[in-house]
């Protein structure tokens, strides 16, 4: 059996309408992580929101270039980022363990709508004003002692699941 690679795969292209907006993640391996994850997924654009964001040397080491042909944009406010994607008529998820998020594996995405999926803060997640807004919350499931996992992963798991469904 000979492994294949990138050049070789049969993977077919396919942008998804997804548009991820990343509320306050300035980590540069999460950064290069979240663009890779991007490509992969075909996602339209990645939004990074907030002060402080850093497309340097350490990102680009973990994005292996993606960065280079993957739309994306950095943004001071991410409330007007919301405003902007409620405009343009995106159905807004956010990520995040709530009160009344429902659990990803059962939830059922009924939208024609672009989809904007937000992320939040490596440390505080999702600001509750941006909560208050999108038009469901969705949590990964968490069966050791831990309440969270990496933004990246996380994300990682609700583009499958999202993607699963835009596919199917």
């Amino acid at each position: 059996m000979n492994q294949l690679t990138h050049y070789n795969s049969s993977f077919r292209k396919k942008k998804n309408p997804i548009t991820l907006v990343c509320d306050g993640i300035t980590n540069a391996p999460n950064i290069g992580s979240l663009f890779r994850i991007a490509d992969a997924f075909g996602i339209e654009e990645l939004i990074f929101c907030g002060k402080n964001i850093s497309l340097g040397k350490r990102m680009k080491k973990t994005s292996r270039s993606t960065e280079n042909y993957l739309k994306h944009r950095i943004e001071e406010n991410t409330e007007a980022v919301i405003h902007d994607l409620k405009e343009s008529n995106h159905f807004l998820i956010a990520l995040e363990i709530t009160k009344i998020s429902q659990e990803l594996n059962s939830f059922k995405l009924n939208t024609e709508k672009p989809i904007a999926l937000i992320l939040g803060h490596e440390s505080f997640g999702v600001s509750e004003s941006i909560l208050e807004q999108v038009d469901a919350t969705v949590h990964i499931n968490m069966y050791g002692n831990n309440s969270s996992m990496n933004v990246v992963q996380a994300t990682s798991i609700t583009l499958f699941e999202l993607t699963k469904q835009l596919n199917s």
